[in-house]
């Protein structure tokens, strides 16, 4: 698994490194969607997740979630379009699990994607994330995860 500046970005997801979002590809074709360690960590500890409602549906590089922490409030942006067909319930009753376990535990959505064929491609691959996440976390003066 690769790790820039103490923060785990495992490499079975693929990564929108410019909005610190992850996907998960399912066996159903669904995405599962989250943020990464990095977001968890520049946000700091989560007071409120609110995801959009299932059943509705985003727009390519428009919010699925708003995150709030005690320092930041703002959009969850997700790379591909489509339907919102799952939401995390643990994470809206315990919005801290995505600071402890923002991979397995700690997503936000599951998405029906649209045009997801066409995103793919212009997103980082885990094997492949490191190096353009340490290009931004320095670009962005970001020290890492604790």
């Amino acid at each position: 698994m690769p790790v820039v500046r103490g923060c785990n970005l495992p490499e079975d997801r693929i990564y929108d490194v410019e909005n610190h979002m992850w996907f998960q590809e399912l066996d159903d074709g669904n995405l599962r969607v989250g943020m990464t360690a990095v977001a968890a960590a520049l946000a700091g500890q989560l007071v409120a997740v609110t995801p959009k409602k299932a059943g509705r549906s985003v727009k390519p590089g428009k919010s699925c979630a708003t995150i709030e922490s005690g320092k930041w409030v703002g959009p969850a942006k997700s790379a591909v379009g489509g339907e919102i067909v799952a939401i995390n319930e643990a994470l809206v009753a315990k919005p801290y699990i995505a600071n402890e376990d923002p991979y397995v535990e700690g997503w936000l959505v599951v998405l029906k994607p649209e045009g997801w064929e066409a995103v793919k491609p212009t997103l980082t691959p885990g094997p492949d994330v490191a190096g353009p996440y340490e290009a931004k976390m320095a670009a962005e003066g970001f020290d890492g995860c604790a």
